[in-house]
This record gives structure tokens, sequence and C-alpha cells, in this order.
């Protein structure tokens, strides 16, 4: 699958970045981007979402009444549309997961990808422009970003031993030296728990050391807890708004520790989130009725053969006609059976693909033939195990990956501090704004965004 994105192919876009990040670059500011994973814009108007610092932070600077994210509405798509302000389907990242039609076997991004970042991002990012301009750029989990040439310091979004196979070795020694304990991370990411608390604590830590230490001009953050306990307890339960108010405490952290950067008058925070949250009562497995079609052969415990097969991204599922003969045939039919399964809300057809961002299997073959978009209350498994189509959850819990028409899926925006407006309200925008804002404020070019500058945030 590495061949199917050409480096040849993506380098004149980057060649192209380059030569336009040619206005007065800021060293002399810095622009951090925090996302806070799964918070949910419905949060910051939730009486029962104890959140003081980001509320004081949304008054004395602007807040967007809600983000429309990239469908599928997950997180690595959603981290690189951020960080390029295009869609899917031209910076190449199109789920957490998706299938290699050459192999029919599922490819996982998340949590250990298998790209580094140059051989599955296709479009220019922000800290690939503001590097270029002679800026000094960071990355903390930020997902899609293994072995980023453009990050000066960096550890990718990966668990096990991911930090120390792809993390800056230099930086990583400098932080065992002053005790931070990064080699305890892998064990972290595989905790019972989920490790989301101590992880977010330990990425705070790595923001305060270069803060002090190698202080960035682009800085970029991801905290993940608020996502862990909504996919396991879902939204606006107790839980939740426990880890609302753990994540508020974190982004105090970050913000009180970038007071030690030189660039401390003028720094800038961006606070995102790639997604909202549904509740989730039932499974959908398509790949079941797939399997009672005859189209999947197997009994789910060793390899199946597959002439059709989906791939499950939370409330998105991507499907996959392997046999190019029986295409023709079988799309029509398909589209029918499994538009008809209980809980899915729509069939996503390529005529559809432009007006979402989505890539097509023509010009990507890593894209699906067609899409399965779920209902609220329901989730996609890629499962054959089974008769049953549609099953009951044991527990009820959360997931996203819907349609991002929806303001439950809707992302958080809010921007605070050097170069924004005090007391600011902005519409809905899109999340594909986010990298050209970013752009002006640290005063470089970004012509490859297809989002625009938030300007009405900014003085």
């Amino acid at each position: 699958m590495r061949v199917a994105v050409c480096l040849f192919a993506i380098l004149p876009l980057f060649v192209a970045a380059v030569n336009a990040a040619d206005a007065p670059a800021g060293k002399d500011r810095c622009v951090v981007l925090i996302s806070l994973d799964g918070l949910a814009n419905f949060y910051l108007d939730d009486p029962k979402a104890e959140m003081p610092y980001l509320k004081s932070l949304i008054k004395s600077g602007t807040r967007s009444a809600g983000t429309v994210c990239t469908f599928p509405t997950v997180t690595w798509p959603n981290h690189t549309t951020m960080v390029t302000g295009v869609p899917a389907a031209e910076h190449g990242v199109l789920g957490n997961d998706y299938l290699d039609r050459k192999t029919a076997e599922k490819v996982q991004l998340l949590t250990d990808p298998v790209f580094d970042k140059d051989e599955v991002v296709t479009s220019p990012t922000i800290y690939d422009v503001a590097h270029a301009a002679g800026l000094k750029t960071a990355g903390i989990i930020w997902p899609a970003t293994r072995n980023a040439k453009t990050l000066d310091f960096q550890v990718p979004d990966m668990a096990k031993d991911g930090w120390q196979k792809y993390g800056t070795p230099t930086w990583l020694e400098e932080l065992r030296q002053a005790g931070i304990p990064v080699d305890k991370h892998g064990t972290y990411c595989t905790d019972s728990s989920g490790g989301g608390v101590l992880r977010d604590w330990l990425y705070t830590k790595l923001a305060d050391h270069l803060f002090q230490n190698h202080p960035p001009n682009l800085l970029l953050v991801h905290l993940i807890e608020v996502d862990h306990i909504e996919h396991k307890y879902g939204p606006q339960s107790p839980e939740a708004y426990w880890a609302v108010k753990f994540i508020d405490d974190r982004l105090r952290d970050v913000v009180e520790s970038s007071k030690k950067s030189p660039y401390a008058d003028k720094t800038t925070f961006v606070i995102v989130s790639d997604h909202g949250f549904l509740p989730i009562t039932r499974e959908i497995r398509p790949n079941v009725l797939l399997k009672q079609a005859g189209l999947i052969t197997g009994d789910g415990k060793g390899p199946a053969n597959r002439q059709v097969y989906s791939v499950a991204n939370g409330g998105g599922c991507l499907v996959y006609l392997l046999d190019p003969a029986k295409k023709a045939e079988l799309m029509p039919k398909l589209i029918e059976k499994l538009g008809a399964i209980e809980g899915v809300d729509t069939v996503i057809t390529p005529d559809r693909f432009a007006e979402l961002g989505l890539a097509s299997p023509e010009k990507d073959p890593r894209a699906p033939d067609f899409w399965l978009a779920a209902k609220s209350g329901y989730s996609f498994s890629d499962s054959i195990v089974g008769d049953d189509v549609v099953t009951l959850r044991e527990t009820p819990g959360g997931t996203h990956g819907y349609l991002p028409n929806q303001a439950p899926l809707h992302g958080t925006l809010v921007l605070n501090g050097y170069g924004v407006k005090a007391g600011g309200q902005l519409p809905i925008v899109s999340n594909m704004d986010i990298a050209p804002t970013i752009a002006a404020l640290l005063g470089v070019k970004m012509p490859t965004a297809k989002g625009k500058v938030l300007k009405d945030a900014l003085h």
C-alpha cells in the first residue's frame, strides 16, 4: 500500500507551499493548537459541564458556534484536516482504518500507524509551511505525524514503543534527564483503564518542557481523555462530565506553562476538538449480512475469502467491492440491501463523494466504493461472527464517525491570546478554516488550504 501514495506526486504540492511561505514569518511569536479529543461543542453551553478555565478563555477570546468536521467524524482524518485545511480526498487520511484492496486486509492507522507522515498525508500541513519559513515546530501525539521531518520536536500518536522508535531522540533523552517518565508511555497506553489520565498528564509535562527549553513558534498538542471516557460511558454521562472537568485542568496546565516561554506575550491559543459524540446502544455488523449472502466466507477466526468487505469507523462504514468483474452487478444490490439494515441512516454513493470531500477509488485505491452512515444510537462493527446483523451492546457507550451535519457532532473552536478579539462570536465554521487562520497568525501563507482565514476573530 505504500506504493499507492506516490511521493513524487506529492512533492510539487510541498514545493508550492514552501515557495508561498514568503511572508515575514512570526519568529517572535507562538501559536499553540490544542486538540481536546471528543469535546463536543455542546459541552460549552451545558450547565453541568464544569470548564471554568476554558470558559474564561472564551470570555477573553473568540468562540465559534461549532465546527463542521470531516466525514467520517473520527480522529485521524479530522486532525489532518485541521492542519492542512483540506478535506480527506485531498489530504489522504481517509479514516482511522481502511481496507487494502490488494490483500483484502484492514489497515489500522490508530494507534500504531504503519505509515510515516509523508507516506499518508498528501497535502502540505501548517507545520510544513511554518518550518519552511524558518519557524520552530513541535508536536505532541498529533495524528499522522510519524517521522514528520518538519516537526523539530515530536512524539507521534503511537502506543507500545512508538516513542522510542519515532520520537525526537535528543528531546527524549532530555526528558529522561528531567525526570519525565517518557519510557512509561507505552505502559500507560496499555493500562486496562486506557491510561488517559496519566497520558494527558504526561503530554502537559512535555509541553511545559518545550516552553522552557525549546520554545516553539508552533506547537500541536493532542489530549485524549474525554474521548476515551465518552466511548466507554457515553456523552453527557456522569463519567463524561468528570472527564470534561479533568481536561479543563489539563488545558489550564498547558496555557499556564506557556508563560515560561520567551514568546509568552505573543502567544495565541487555538483550542479545538476533532468531533462530537452520540450515544450508542446497538451495533450494526454489515459483514454478517455479506457472509450470509456468500460474499465473505470464513468463521471470523482465521483468514476469510472476501468479495465484498466493510470497515467500521464508528458511525461511518467503508464498503469495498473487491471483484471488479462483479462490481456493476453487485453495487446496486448491495446499496439496497445494506441501506435497508436497521440503524443505517444513509448510503453515501459516489455521486455524493465530492460534496462530502471523500476520495473515489479511481483516484485513491484506499477509498471505498460507497459508505454507510448510521443513525444515532447505532455504531458499526467489522465482526462476521454470529447470525445477527444488528446486536444489542452489553453496555451503552458512545461513538462518532457519523455524518457531520448534526449538532452533536460539531467540534469546538476557541481562540485566545495574541491577535485575537476579546468577546468575539463566530458562526458555525468548517474545521478546514483552522490551518489558514494559524498561518495568518504566524505570518505565513498557505495557498493549498481550501478553508478561509477567520478574520472576524482576529485584530
